[in-house]
């Protein structure tokens, strides 16, 4: 008894020490993504001063979460320097990223969700420095794009540092990659917990979670998320009015946003990979000269609407306040759409959550306030529609319902919207399944090769022997006493490779191959005095019934058999059957068959 409660003691410290251990690691990677965050922040502020304001003279507002950091330059507003200005942003980071870390390229989220599926999580420790760099030098000089993806590749790089360090096995480097995904959206967009849902969520493409990495994302967002706001000050990143859904007549027109989203995701995913698509067929032009080109066109869509340049938050949050007209907010959705296509589609470096978000809130913002007139009794508040704009719009390019409605609750601090919010993001996911933002998501973990193997170690144990009774083969068995030279007339004829040997009694004994008859074969001299029992061992692997078949799979590969004695459930001297290690196989691949044609239905 005494040995008993030791051993439960030594076990409980084991698993102390492991947790301890774990969480010292997700705590490292929050602090190293927070520290991170807080960095790519001050060089966004020091570069939108250095670029827009002091050389075009044009400083975008900001969310009543942040504030400039640096008082506005008294530079006359320029528009032909901010033509140009995101041509020349993009001429430095192109040249940073295709001479340092050519996989920096376009939105981080992407590349580290297929680091994830196909790359064991590792990826290469300059990449995030690297991306961090030119993003901050597209996006402060007037390029469109998103905080979330150098961010989400400082944390996800970390994480894979620190495993790769450690010498960690490859499921653990990929939970530690996908803790740092979670870090870095969490704190730079102020929601901890949407980050750790969004890391877990956002590798496929059904609604399905990585639950591995749920709670090690909850710590490390957590911290970084922590660290960020003792920086940079606490709340949510928007201020949001106090709005609240008290009038079922609302939904009708939250549908018929959805509606639209829905068409406006597809418009923007395919006007983002098609312009992927064709800065990859310009050839003849150097990879690092693209993103001045798209930075160029960049430019001309901002010299006349410079609200789509940048990162656009400020006047999200004027929309939230009802301060931008219907022409406005329209204005910015398409101008958002193609300078977010331009600026990363050519190579430039940014995310694609941050222009989501703007535009699903411009769009919320314009159809809200034509209900507003068309519906003055329902008491239609555009902001409120602005918030829900933002969820479903997202949501309909990344396919991540769930972990949105939570992520724009937290960063506009407004809880009051979640039934608006789970309409619209339930209409525009099942409207929008058959295309994503993120290329590298999996449709769900059967199709992962993350995880292949535990796939089919999970396929396996839930079937058993019994399953595949219609496959197991009866074969003839012989007496123990029978002379080798009677047998070998039979064994001439058949095809039968592994032969059972039974006593008086009929039960099994022993069991031997077409291989353990080579030296008897070739040996006529003692094959009149060789009987079964001679040439068969005792040391007989079965399988019953009611194993299961990942079971049964083991004790083929442990001698390298491929046929095994099928016996009776409580007596292992009936034999029932030999099961072929080939019908095993045949029928696991027919099981993930039906599982993905039904999927698939």
């Amino acid at each position: 008894m005494a040995g008993k409660n030791s051993g439960k003691k030594l076990q409980l410290s084991f698993d102390l020490a492991r947790a301890g251990k774990w969480s010292l690691n997700f705590i490292a990677i929050g602090l190293i993504a927070g520290s991170g965050a807080i960095v790519f922040n001050y060089l966004c502020q020091f570069g939108t001063h250095l670029f827009m304001d002091m050389m075009a003279g044009y400083l975008p507002p900001s969310p009543a979460g942040e504030h400039h950091l640096l008082a506005k330059s008294t530079r006359p507003f320029n528009p032909w320097i901010l033509l140009f200005l995101p041509a020349l942003g993009g001429l430095l980071s192109g040249w940073l990223v295709y001479t340092f870390a050519p996989e920096a390229e376009g939105h981080g989220t992407d590349a580290a969700i297929d680091a994830y599926h196909n790359k064991g999580g590792f990826i290469r420790a300059r990449v995030p420095i690297i991306k961090t760099i030119a993003s901050a030098i597209t996006l402060t000089s007037g390029g469109s794009g998103g905080r979330e993806g150098p961010i989400a590749q400082i944390g996800a790089g970390f994480g894979s540092f620190l495993a790769t360090r450690l010498k960690l096995t490859r499921r653990e480097r990929r939970i530690m990659m996908a803790a740092g995904i979670g870090a870095g959206v969490g704190s730079i967009f102020r929601a901890p917990l949407a980050g750790a849902l969004f890391a877990s969520e956002v590798l496929y493409r059904d609604p399905e979670f990585e639950s591995e990495v749920i709670i090690p994302a909850g710590i490390s967002s957590v911290v970084a998320y922590c660290l960020f706001c003792q920086v940079f000050g606490w709340g949510s990143l928007f201020e949001s009015p106090a709005f609240k859904f008290e009038n079922p007549m609302e939904l009708g027109p939250y549908l018929v946003l959805a509606l639209i989203l829905v068409v406006f995701s597809y418009f923007y995913v395919k006007a983002l990979y098609g312009t992927i698509d064709l800065f990859h067929s310009f050839k003849k032009i150097p990879n690092h000269i693209k993103p001045a080109i798209g930075g160029l066109i960049t430019g001309m869509i901002g010299f006349f609407w410079p609200q789509c340049l940048a990162f656009g938050y400020g006047f999200a949050q004027m929309a939230l306040n009802n301060e931008l007209t219907t022409y406005f907010l329209i204005s910015l959705a398409v101008g958002k759409i193609l300078t977010t296509s331009f600026t990363i589609g050519s190579g430039g470096s940014g995310g694609v959550f941050g222009p989501s978000v703007v535009i699903g809130g411009a769009l919320g913002g314009a159809v809200g306030r034509i209900f507003a007139i068309l519906m003055p009794s329902v008491g239609i508040q555009p902001g409120a529609f602005v918030v829900v704009g933002m969820a479903g719009f997202f949501t309909a390019v990344s396919n991540t319902p769930i972990s949105t409605i939570i992520f724009v609750s937290e960063m506009t601090n407004s809880y009051h919207l979640l039934l608006p919010s789970l309409l619209v993001c339930s209409v525009c996911y099942m409207g929008a399944r058959r295309w994503t933002i993120f290329h590298c998501q999996v449709k769900a973990k059967i199709d992962s090769p993350a995880h292949a193997g535990e796939f089919f170690i999970d396929v396996l144990q839930s079937f058993q022997v019994r399953d595949l009774m219609d496959q197991i083969k009866k074969v003839r068995h012989f007496s123990q006493d029978m002379l080798f030279l009677d047998f070998k007339d039979y064994f001439s004829k058949t095809t039968q490779h592994y032969f059972p040997i039974v006593n008086n009694e009929g039960r099994l004994v022993s069991i031997f191959s077409i291989n353990d008859v080579r030296g008897v074969l070739f040996s006529p001299e003692i094959e009149h005095l060789v009987v079964m029992k001679d040439i068969g061992t005792s040391d007989i692997i079965t399988v019953t019934p009611s194993e299961d078949l990942n079971s049964v799979l083991k004790k083929f590969t442990l001698r390298n058999i491929d046929s095994l004695p099928v016996v009776h459930e409580e007596d292992a001297g009936q034999l029932l059957g030999m099961l072929n290690r080939r019908e095993v196989i045949s029928f696991y691949n027919q099981k993930v068959l039906e599982m993905k044609s039904e999927r698939m239905s």
